[in-house]
């Protein structure tokens, strides 16, 4: 009997801590739910849309899988042009620079190149997936936010296609507009603009035409890697002699329907849904103007001579961009009868700056920084 009884306590016994067990771990999982949920609310997963509301009450939702325009190349290379023509489009809103894209790109940069700083990261869980999800969120954010929603967003920042490769991943459906200038005439107009950009010497065309090769390298370079699907090269010059064949070019590539606002951007400066330019930004006082040739080859005759001799060793870029470095003239093609009647209407003073743009005028304007 007593071996009976001390049978039936153990069975008992193991029923109650079986029972218990059991009930301590559904509160367990009740808990971890309960967590799990907290911090769903606390950091926003990798696919959630950024929703965003026009002043008409229309909801735009963006993604990284968003087809994303970046725009841009050397600056003085007809970035704000391009981006000011494609804003001109009813369905596209790229805005003035960010300035801060670029910036925090180079930073990734940098800690990606210094081995010992990626250890310490590492090692902090701070890891390349942390970091790529925390670079989607605020580069889409900054893009989205820092004008009005759009169907299609684009980024206008010259030196942001230093990273291209790296965008690429970021967002795979975006696409890169590289645009591609004569590096004599962007070097010119960097030096008589004072357009100041960190590494470049204004005071000798020899460094600046040092500096721009390194540069339109890197970026032509990666612009290749990416393919041709996704990034496409468009010729300053070619855009301005020919913006009509220029721009269905461009509008095809970036599978957007053609409008033909595109060609004439200068009727939409600050105008609701149109084109936003800022007084600071150094191209404004170029870009309120329609496509023309004014600037075309103001170079020709201001680059010294030992320069001149030495082109194509200083600047190779030029010849494998298809320039003839020793050209001086250039053949750059001949004009629409568009661009040739824009021209005369600039040369007689008929544009001037208008009153509705942002900001205010500024003597010295600091681009991006090159990296």
């Amino acid at each position: 009997m007593r071996i009976t009884m001390r049978r039936v306590l153990l069975v008992v016994g193991s029923v109650v801590a079986l029972m218990v067990t059991l009930h301590l771990g559904q509160q367990v999982l009740e808990c971890q739910q309960v967590l799990s949920e907290r911090r769903h609310r606390l950091m926003r997963p990798e696919s959630e849309e950024l929703v965003m509301m026009d002043s008409n009450h229309v909801e735009y939702r963006y993604s990284k899988e968003m087809p994303l325009i970046f725009i841009g190349g050397v600056p003085r290379s007809g970035t704000t042009l391009m981006r000011a023509m494609l804003d001109a489009h009813p369905e596209v809103r790229c805005g003035e620079e960010t300035r801060i894209i670029p910036r925090v790109l180079a930073m990734r940069q940098a800690w990606s190149k210094s081995g010992r700083e990626k250890m310490r990261l590492d090692e902090a869980g701070v890891t390349d997936q942390v970091l790529d999800a925390a670079m989607q969120a605020f580069i889409l954010e900054v893009i989205a936010k820092h004008g009005e929603p759009a169907r299609y967003l684009c980024n206008k920042d010259p030196f942001t296609l230093k990273s291209s490769v790296y965008l690429s991943r970021l967002f795979p459906n975006s696409k890169f507009l590289l645009m591609v200038r004569d590096g004599r005439a962007s070097v010119h107009s960097m030096i008589t603009r004072k357009v100041t950009i960190a590494g470049f010497d204004l005071n000798s065309y020899r460094d600046c035409l040092t500096k721009w090769n390194k540069a339109i390298e890197v970026m032509y370079s990666q612009c290749l890697e990416i393919g041709r699907s996704r990034c496409l090269p468009v010729y300053y010059e070619q855009l301005v002699l020919h913006p009509e064949q220029s721009m269905h070019a461009i509008m095809k590539f970036l599978d957007i329907s053609w409008s033909d606002m595109v060609l004439h951007h200068e009727e939409l400066i600050g105008k609701p849904g149109g084109v936003s330019l800022s007084k600071i930004e150094r191209s404004t006082d170029q870009v309120i103007k329609p496509v023309n040739m004014e600037a075309l080859s103001k170079w020709i005759g201001h680059i010294p001579g030992d320069v001149l001799q030495d082109m194509a060793h200083i600047a190779p870029m030029l010849a494998r961009l298809g320039y003839d470095p020793y050209a001086n003239p250039p053949n750059y093609g001949h004009p629409d009868p568009l661009v040739v009647n824009n021209t005369h209407r600039v040369l007689k003073g008929d544009y001037k700056t208008p009153a509705n743009l942002k900001g205010h005028p500024q003597v010295t304007q600091n681009t991006s920084s090159s990296h």
